[in-house]
Parts: structure tokens; sequence; C-alpha cells
């Protein structure tokens, strides 16, 4: 992935004209929002922060690396390890780097057995590779992410492998643009407010204006295409599950190798079936 470009700002710019850089906020930070609630448990929220720290690409970290990442203290990130290891949830090594143990697994397939829209989606995508020998999704939104809740892979459409519960980012990926397509207009400016375009292709879209009017024409299409702005050779096709109250609450992609699949054949040989299966998917919301 390339690294965000850097822009070059001129001499004589007035600073008072130019916009403010996003600060990344840590994972603390963020809770401080929260100080003074009397509901607050701030143990069980200090918790799910060291959990959500552990990556594909970070799978094992130490005390110290972990209080890097997630702004607390080497003392609360000891004492959420401490609990995590008691319960089997997570472990170390000799070298003492933790790492999430399997039973972290019951954490997901409770959330899978007890989301409707997520069983009906898997045998609806399974049916649609077995026709069409594709790789095809379900996603909602989290917060500035996409998160997989159903999904099935024929080939490996990605450089990193795609499962339920893998987190993209919402700005630069076809089912993360249906759902901020159809945000109310007062959460889609807060997130457009809080965003950081990074650029990981030079295709991808880096500006709020950019991405506003990607947003009009996906509302207009009712579909968003998206070529080649998570990663080079990746095109995707997504389309809105909608509530019967007209809220979109999730939605269905295609996704594939750019240099097999042309733009037009992924609008003509399977934009229907796409909403073939969020209008069967929208049966289950009601």
């Amino acid at each position: 992935m390339n690294p965000t470009l850097s822009a070059v700002v001129p001499a004589a710019a007035d600073p008072a004209t130019l916009p403010t850089p996003k600060v990344k906020v840590s994972p603390a930070t963020a809770l401080e929002i929260y100080t003074g609630d009397p509901n607050f448990m701030a143990s069980l929220a200090r918790g799910l922060v060291v959990i959500q720290a552990f990556t594909p690409q970070t799978p094992q970290m130490t005390i110290s690396q972990l209080s890097v990442r997630t702004g607390l203290s080497r003392a609360a990130v000891r004492r959420c390890l401490y609990t995590l290891v008691k319960l089997g949830f997570a472990g170390s090594d000799e070298t003492q780097r933790y790492s999430l143990r399997p039973k972290m697994l019951t954490l997901a397939n409770t959330y899978t057995a007890s989301s409707t829209l997520a069983n009906a989606a898997q045998p609806i995508l399974e049916r649609m590779s077995s026709l069409l020998h594709e790789s095809f999704s379900v996603a909602t939104l989290d917060g500035d992410d996409i998160v997989y809740i159903a999904r099935t892979s024929v080939t490996r459409v990605m450089s990193v492998d795609l499962h339920i519960g893998s987190r993209l980012p919402a700005f630069c990926t076809s089912m993360g643009r249906v759902l901020l397509a159809y945000l109310p207009q007062d959460q889609l400016e807060l997130y457009l407010s809080r965003a950081t375009f990074t650029q990981f292709t030079p295709r991808t879209i880096t500006s709020a204006d950019k991405l506003r009017l990607a947003l009009r024409n996906v509302r207009r299409n009712g579909y968003a295409l998206v070529d080649q702005e998570l990663e080079i050779g990746l095109r995707s096709l997504a389309v809105p599950v909608q509530a019967p109250n007209g809220r979109v609450v999730a939605t269905v992609n295609l996704s594939g190798h750019a240099p097999r699949m042309p733009m037009l054949e992924m609008q003509t040989r399977f934009l229907s079936h796409l909403r073939g299966a969020a209008a069967e998917l929208s049966v289950f919301l009601r």
C-alpha cells in the first residue's frame, strides 16, 4: 500500500487558511468522554481496548507494545491481560509476548448465532458463489469501518485474507460507500469531519468533497462500483440492504480481480444477482 501523499504548502500561504490536520486519538483518550458517567464501566472498556489492539499484522505483543498502541498505562494493560489470561481469552509465551486464544471465538460466535442477518446471509452468498463462481460478502458499518458479517470466497481477491469479522475502511470500499451514501446527512457530515483519507493506491479518493460526489452517484445509481482504490487489482461492486423502514442496515458485494473482470461486465452480469440477494435479506429484517 502506498503511504499518504504529503501536501506541498506554498511559502506564501496564510496559515489561517490551511486545513487543521487531524490528530490521531488513542483508544484510551477516546474513553475520556465517559469520565464522570457513573454507569460506565471503565475497567471493562479498557479490557475491550486491549482485545481490539491485536490485529492480523500484530497478533503477539508485549505489555509495553500494547501500552503504546492503546494509550493505556502499562499497569492498566497488565491488569487487563492478567484477567484475560485467567479467563482463558489470552495467553503469553516464554518471551512474555501476549496473544489472544481460541476461546475469544466464542464471543464472535455468540454474535453470529444471534444475528438474524448474518445467519440468513451465509446460505444466500454460498448459493451465489456456487452459481457464479465468485466471492461475495455482506457487511455493516461500525464507526469508520465496514465489518464483514458473512462471506464466501472462491479465490483470494486481496493480499490480506478476508473473513467474518474483518474490518476495512469505509471511504474507499464499495460496501463502505453504500453504507455511507445512505447515512442521514448529519451523520455523514460527522463522519467526513473526522475521517482520515489514506491514499492506498493512486486511484484512492482522498478528499471529503470528492467522496461526497461519489456518494451522490451511489444514491443516484443504487450501487457502488469501486475500482482499485483500496488495492491495485481489486475491483468491487455493492448494493444496499434495506430494512422495512427504508434504512440501509447492510450491503452485499462482489469482489474480484480487475484484469479478468471488466467494469461493464460487473454491472451487466452481476448487478441483478446482488440486488436479488439484497431483496432476500431485506425479508429477514421485517
